[in-house]
């Protein structure tokens, strides 16, 4: 018997996009699984269309806006005990009929994979890679995260199933225990609202000892910035504050101080790049972004602790040993434990 699946989509709007997912979302070939649309505070409410629209999708409202974040961490609080597996879609994205069964697979055979992300291609170019999650995400030396595959053609390079640092929160399947037993049930922190929840979600499954996965026989093509525009301030905004967030959480104290004291120098010359380029809103949002740091500093960094163990950076899986831009591609496939012989 398949283990029970649910696939839930967080929806702020969107409902054009919305069209495009729901349909492949219902070809899937899983034979048990369950598609779940959370309506996140969109205005007007999408319940009534998707009840009339897609009658056999389950469906729900929050009332309040808490992002991406705070939205499915709600939606794992309340639900996440019901089923072994949940897969996490954005809604501008479009899945293969046998996405699903691939990823399960893989959980299934490797008991010690926390999440499990598939190929994500670009809707507009189906053979390229999608700039968000792709082949699966890495960090850098410096704690930059890149992924394997950004702005590359898909040709192959990377068709086998590997070790990554973190799968993208565009697609991705998450085994509920994982989070349940080892995290206390915390799969993202609601203050981070959206953007690098994900990674964190995934440096803190690591901590626990679980490895997370890329499998490329699962294929699903994503629109990218369908919610919010790639150039969109809040964005820039949202990306250099949660990464400094994210780095201070999960450092150990012996590397803390120093590596998020040369990342906040290392993100000056993004500002002046926004500066040259005539973009004084993502300016602002990076010195924004710097100032609520040293906010949340003040007040003794976040209310959040945990008592994982916080190993050196560089013994991560999935952590290159310099820059990404000192890389070349296609970067270097680690393979799974459980693939090995």
């Amino acid at each position: 018997m398949s283990p029970s699946v649910y696939i839930v989509v967080l929806a702020y709007g969107g409902q054009d996009w919305l069209e495009v997912c729901l349909p492949s979302l219902l070809r899937t070939d899983y034979p048990a699984c369950t598609i779940w649309v959370v309506d996140n505070a969109s205005e007007p409410p999408l319940l009534p269309w998707i009840k009339y629209r897609f009658p056999s999708v389950r469906s729900l409202r929050y009332e309040r806006n808490e992002g991406y974040a705070g939205g499915y961490q709600r939606f794992f609080s309340e639900y996440g005990h019901e089923v072994p597996y949940i897969a996490f879609l954005n809604g501008d994205v479009e899945v293969t009929p046998n996405w699903l069964t691939p990823l399960v697979e893989l959980l299934e055979r490797c008991p010690r994979v926390g999440a499990v992300q598939p190929k994500i291609l670009s809707w507009r170019d189906r053979e390229a890679f999608e700039y968000a999650g792709a082949a699966g995400g890495l960090m850098d030396a410096w704690g930059y995260p890149t992924c394997r595959g950004r702005g590359e053609k898909d040709f192959g390079q990377y068709n086998k199933p590997a070790r990554i640092f973190w799968a993208g929160g565009a697609a991705f399947l998450l085994r509920t225990k994982a989070v349940l037993r080892d995290l206390n049930g915390l799969l993202f922190k609601p203050y981070y609202f959206m953007h690098m929840e994900e990674i964190d979600l995934c440096w803190r499954l690591h901590r626990a000892g679980w490895e997370i996965a890329y499998e490329p026989q699962s294929v699903v093509y994503h629109v990218g910035g369908a919610a919010l525009a790639q150039e969109h301030p809040r964005k820039t905004y949202y990306n250099f504050r949660n990464s400094l967030y994210m780095l201070w959480e999960n450092l150990p104290s012996s590397e803390r101080i120093w590596r998020v004291l040369w990342r906040l120098i290392l993100d000056a010359p993004a500002a002046l790049y926004f500066l040259f380029r005539g973009k004084l809103p993502h300016v602002l949002a990076v010195l924004k972004a710097h100032w609520d740091f040293y906010r949340y500093l003040l007040r003794g960094g976040t209310s959040f602790s945990d008592s994982l163990p916080k190993p050196p950076y560089r013994s991560l899986s999935g952590v290159l040993d310099k820059s990404q831009f000192f890389y070349r591609t296609p970067y270097p496939t680690y393979p799974l434990s459980c693939f090995s012989p």
